[in-house]
């Protein structure tokens, strides 16, 4: 029996798509297999998935060291390859373990060009693994679907094609060229800027051809706000009585006027008049269309306009609902139904909901009325709910999301909304005024989205030309004009659509790009606020080369990789052409780069005037100043050295103590109380010293044979979670002692309230951990007989075993958990449990550790 492997993007895609093809397999298993018949013949399945893309593009070897390589190179003489993108799953070696002995493959990847790109990365896996093919037989197939329901799986299972090669290849040169482009123009101007102030409060100084465009739009917005000079206008209000109860507010016909004494000169000519003479009736019949299908753009412009949902956050909930079957694929730019999709098969799905049943039974025995005509952009059908679904079983923001999906679902096939407007037209002495009222004839398409309803006014009077109503009130209002707000994300969100930055997929990752780099904050209403970075990038690029900011030569180059989707234009000659035009856009960035520094002056401090005085310079023995905005570093203002630090934690000296190697004072990095902490040399940390260590590493990794500081000193064994790391006592930590691996997150807390705790000279002679020597608290010791001294190992001692805890454990993929023994405990949980054995420490001895210096 031959054997077909099918892969989808992601487990839980996977499973669903197995559950429909199988009918009733166990969906718990990565892999879900079944037998069944394929192309006429008896086979056996294989349904799996990878997570996302399989590889990503990156530069080789040195190229990717910021210091060793000159940014110009990247764009032409640096070499790329593709690696995997999580190395951590092995997910190539994993589907060539699947893949081994099949016959036949089918795609089961999201139908987007990302999707034809990871395809594929998967044939390029699986394929030198797999049976040779019959001269002439077909043995990769794709299925093409848009929805995770029974018709739409086996239908695509009945009608598989071909992977798109030209649709994976436009996507392979996007890929290269934010590659190239994004970091020669980043590792330039980070490497500048940070080398020169001190509080930037970014950790990158970001550029990307369409991040940049993105917050252009915002800075544009800013400027606007800024450069607004409000303007007084004068508007005539006048009111008069429709009967006894009530009053008519009239409406201006000149609407404002910018000049006082115009204003007053007409109020002087309306004022003395008693009554208004009607001039005009009239009444129309008018419809509020019903709203287009949904699609990606219009799905996140809502989100984040009425439910407050980010571009991103609104993403990942909508790629979670289709996963689970409750709603079409998410990424489309088509706001039109094909002819033979079936409208009514969803609709029935939405008969029995217990917000929305009556509406839609309604629908279902009237008719319902054909769609609106729209945009058929070619790749899937607009976004639609597939399956009923409750509040008590979606929650939160899936239930919201998956709300709005259906509403507008329903308001697609519902009827327009029709009213009828009155108008009745006034003149008062020379001047013209009117008064308009809405009634709803029928709420059509409204009553399934009642914030779209005609919003309830009071009708108006019935009259005829020549009727006369006293005057109550003629006034002058004085007014302002007012400055626009902030975009909001769905504002920027049309702005990226209509000018081609992004795609349905990407426009959430370029906003949340933003706001990450500290270039904007989201303020209330999910509005987009520059910060002084973010504006003055945008302002230098204005200065230099404009067109880095402007929508437009990224818009060409989107045309472009359109063309190569297409097959109407050669991916190489793509590449290389727009690669040469940023390439000499980057020389003249940099050559330039002095009119983008003279605005940083203007806002930023200088490295020497940030910071406070923490610890001393090994070279001059000067205080260095200790910089807490992002990136965290040391600056020696006598050297004139910069000396990176760990993120995310507190940084503090460590006791005045001094490195061995080269006399800088040493400080600790903490991220709390009950996390990790380590002291680290500033020199060491960015030079390592050793040839055994890299950069960025403190003292619990340093291999220094005799430094009390060192791993060598403070290692006691081989973590019990990860492959790499030690365990490592923390000796600043009593009298809650702990040790943490030098490599992941497990915290070991131990001999709480022993007065000392020192890592012994000798080991275990079972598992060849460190020993060690605890002085215990005479009032709480755990010893017998009140002893307070005990030297023991932590995994193998009685005494010990009892004392060690695990706090924290770093996650690891359950496909690909280590041995026997190391399986137990993952995951990111906060439960305690007993410290298992490790495995030998590492260096065994100061021999050892000694020779691997001077090797």
């Amino acid at each position: 029996m031959k054997t077909v492997l099918m892969v989808a993007e992601k487990p839980s895609l996977a499973q669903s798509i197995a559950k429909i093809l199988s009918r009733g397999l166990n969906g718990a298993c990565s892999v879900h297999e079944y037998t069944g018949t394929f192309a006429g013949q008896p086979v056996h399945f294989k349904m799996t998935s990878v997570c996302g893309h399989v590889m990503t593009l990156d530069f080789l070897g040195k190229y990717n060291k910021w210091d060793k390589v000159d940014p110009a190179e990247l764009f032409s003489q640096a070499p790329t390859e593709k690696k995997e993108a999580n190395p951590k799953l092995n997910m190539v070696k994993f589907l060539q373990v699947e893949a081994r002995g099949c016959d036949y493959i089918v795609l089961w990847l999201d139908c987007d060009k990302e999707g034809e790109n990871i395809c594929f990365e998967v044939l390029d896996a699986v394929l030198p693994v797999m049976n040779k093919a019959h001269s002439g037989e077909k043995t990769v197939f794709r299925a093409q679907f848009s929805s995770i329901t029974d018709t739409d799986i086996c239908h695509a299972m009945a009608h598989l094609g071909s992977p798109d090669h030209n649709e994976a290849l436009s996507v392979d040169a996007r890929q290269e060229l934010d590659l190239r482009i994004g970091c020669a123009f980043t590792r330039f101007q980070t490497k500048y800027f940070q080398g020169k102030y001190g509080d930037l409060d970014s950790s990158l100084i970001s550029f990307g051809p369409c991040q940049t465009p993105t917050l252009g739009f915002c800075v544009e917005r800013h400027d606007k706000i800024q450069s607004f000079t409000p303007e007084t206008y004068w508007v005539l209000q006048a009111k008069v009585n429709a009967d006894e109860n009530r009053t008519l507010l009239l409406d201006w016909d000149r609407v404002r006027v910018f000049d006082r004494e115009i204003a007053q000169m007409f109020l002087n000519m309306t004022k003395l008049e008693k009554e208004a003479q009607v001039e005009a009736t009239s009444k129309k019949e008018k419809a509020k269309q019903r709203p287009l299908a949904l699609n990606t753009v219009e799905m996140l412009r809502v989100a984040s306009s009425s439910l407050g949902m980010g571009p991103q956050h609104a993403m990942q909930t909508a790629e979670r609902l289709y996963t689970q079957g409750y709603i079409s694929y998410p990424r489309t730019e088509t706001t039109h139904y094909p002819e033979n999709f079936d409208l009514k098969g969803p609709l029935r799905q939405q008969s029995n909901h217990p917000y929305w049943a009556d509406t839609v039974k309604q629908l279902l025995v009237e008719g319902i009325n054909r769609p609106r005509k729209g945009h058929d952009a070619g790749d899937h059908p607009p976004i639609t709910p597939m399956k009923a679904a409750t509040e008590v079983e979606l929650g939160g923001d899936a239930w919201r999301l998956y709300e709005y999906i259906t509403r507008h679902f329903i308001a697609t096939v519902s009827y327009d909304c029709r009213y009828l407007q009155s108008t009745i037209a006034f003149r008062l002495g020379p001047e013209h005024f009117t008064c308009s009222g809405k009634t709803v004839l029928s709420p059509g398409f409204t009553a399934i989205m009642p914030w779209q309803s005609v919003p309830l006014e009071e009708s108006l009077p019935t009259c005829q030309c020549g009727d006369t109503f006293p005057v109550s009130e003629v006034k002058l209002l004085e007014k302002q004009t007012s400055p626009p707000d902030y975009l909001t994300e769905a504002e920027l969100i049309t702005l990226m659509e209509k000018h081609g930055i992004g795609t349905d997929a990407s426009i959430p990752v370029h906003i949340n790009n933003i706001c990450q780099r500290n270039y904007v904050t989201v303020e209330s209403g999910r509005r987009l606020k520059p910060t002084n970075l973010g504006i003055v990038l945008v302002h230098g690029y204005y200065k230099i080369d404009v067109e880095l900011v402007q929508p437009t030569i990224r818009s060409a180059v989107e045309k472009q990789l359109n063309l190569i989707a297409q097959g109407r234009a050669d991916y190489r000659q793509v590449l290389g052409h727009t690669l040469d035009v940023f390439k000499r856009k980057f020389h003249y960035f940099v050559d330039s780069i002095a009119g983008m520094d003279e605005l940083m002056e203007v806002s930023f401090s200088p490295l020497a005037a940030t910071g406070k005085p923490l610890s001393r310079c090994g070279k001059c023995h000067r205080f260095m100043k200790y910089i807490q905005a992002k990136p965290s570093r040391l600056h020696c203002s006598h050297c004139d050295e910069t000396y990176t630090l760990p993120p995310n934690g507190t940084i503090k000296l460590y006791k005045e103590l001094r490195c061995p190697l080269d006399d800088f004072e040493l400080v600790l990095w903490s991220s709390g109380s009950r996390g990790k902490s380590y002291p680290l040399c500033p020199y060491c940390y960015n030079h390592p010293p050793f040839r055994d260590m890299k950069k960025g590493m403190g003292c619990n990794e340093c291999t220094h044979p005799t430094c009390q500081h060192s791993l060598s000193m403070l290692g006691v064994g081989q973590c019990v979670e990860c492959e790499s790391g030690v365990l490592v006592l923390d000796p600043t930590s009593g009298p809650k002692w702990k040790m943490a691996c030098n490599r992941c997150n497990v915290v070991a807390h131990c001999f709480e309230n022993a007065h000392r705790v020192r890592v012994a000279a000798d080991t275990c002679g079972v598992c060849e951990a460190a020993l060690l020597d605890v002085d215990f608290n005479k009032a709480k010791s755990p010893l017998p007989s009140g002893e307070t001294q005990h030297t023991g190992c932590v995994f193998c001692d009685p005494v010990f075993q009892e004392l060690v805890e695990l706090k924290h454990a770093a996650s690891c993929h359950p496909m690909h958990r280590g041995g026997p023994g190391r399986r137990q405990g993952r995951g990111r949980g906060r439960g305690r449990r007993p410290l298992g054995k490790p495995g030998p420490r590492r260096p065994k001895d100061k021999m050892s550790a000694l020779a691997a210096y001077f090797v």
